[in-house]
């Protein structure tokens, strides 16, 4: 009898055992009291929405290389969220690329012409095929150039101006390389032979020019003395190490303007306005000057 009293009374403790484990009073487990906070997650800021990845595709004028290459650098380590790519060349060359569909943003072109043949509100005379790719309103006139002759380190012919390449060209003693027809430093050159009545064909065939397909081209030949002077960009020159021995006047062969406007076909309209503005600032102008460009007001 006592065994059975004593069984029953177990199994009553162990039953009152149990009822308070599963009490309402008593969570079951309680998180540690040393355990994070969680935070409520809040909306991207403004500039955090901002600052979202962007590509910008510029295809600049071959003269331009080193300047933009730097201030591209630049502009990317104040605007990390910025990548840009750059394409030189010729803007002859440029203009064609855009024309048949290269994805671009940003033209800036070494002449009037190319950026014409791409601006519906330019002349028809120009815009011969009525293209419409700038982006009405983000147009303007960024850089002024001057078209330098430059010789080889040492001037082993002893130009020292104008006057003496044109002497040269006349009676034959001298070797000069331009810039080939569809090539903004091709044309200026070009109206320098017409403004001292020289014929450029008559010149090619007596074997006293050669030709670059761009800029950095007809540079190259000077720098490697494999002609006695060209006639390139005044910032050019600086960039290679060239002497210059004489700049040619707005009379013989017009102002060297660079056009700049972002294109209507742009992904990244509002973006690449930005860095097109930047380049108008204190210190992309401090480079610019430095090899020679000159800002248009």
């Amino acid at each position: 009898m006592k065994k059975i009293l004593a069984m029953l009374l177990t199994i009553a403790m162990l039953a009152a055992l149990f009822a308070g484990c599963s009490s309402n009073d008593t969570p079951a487990t309680e998180a540690p009291t040393d355990a994070p906070a969680v935070e409520a997650t809040e909306a991207p800021t403004e500039a955090e929405a901002e600052a979202e990845p962007v590509e910008l595709i510029v295809f600049a004028a071959a003269s331009m290389q080193e300047t933009l290459t730097e201030l591209g650098a630049m502009y990317m380590d104040e605007n990390p969220n910025v990548t840009l790519t750059f394409n030189f060349d010729s803007s002859g060359t440029l203009k064609t690329q855009i024309q048949e569909g290269a994805d671009c943003d940003i033209f800036i072109s070494a002449g009037q012409k190319q950026m014409n043949q791409l601006d519906i509100t330019a002349d028809a005379s120009v815009n011969t095929d009525g293209l419409d790719f700038v982006l009405e309103g983000t147009r303007f006139n960024i850089l002024e150039n001057k078209v330098a002759l430059a010789v080889p380190e040492g001037n082993p012919a002893g130009i020292e101006s104008y006057d003496d390449l044109i002497a040269g060209l006349s009676d034959g003693s001298i070797m000069l390389a331009m810039g080939n027809a569809d090539v903004p430093v091709g044309q200026y050159t070009q109206k320098i032979l017409a403004y001292f009545e020289l014929v450029e064909e008559d010149l090619a065939n007596a074997g006293c020019i050669t030709y670059g397909s761009n800029v950095k081209e007809v540079t190259t030949q000077v720098s490697e003395a494999t002609v006695d002077c060209g006639i390139i960009y005044q910032t050019d020159a600086f960039s290679a190490g060239l002497t210059v021995v004489d700049t040619a006047t707005a009379e013989m062969c017009g102002q060297v303007i660079y056009p700049a406007a972002v294109l209507n076909v742009s992904q990244n309209a509002e973006a690449a306005e930005a860095f097109l503005e930047y380049l108008t600032g204190d210190a992309a102008d401090a480079v610019f000057e430095n090899v020679g460009f000159t800002p248009v007001a």
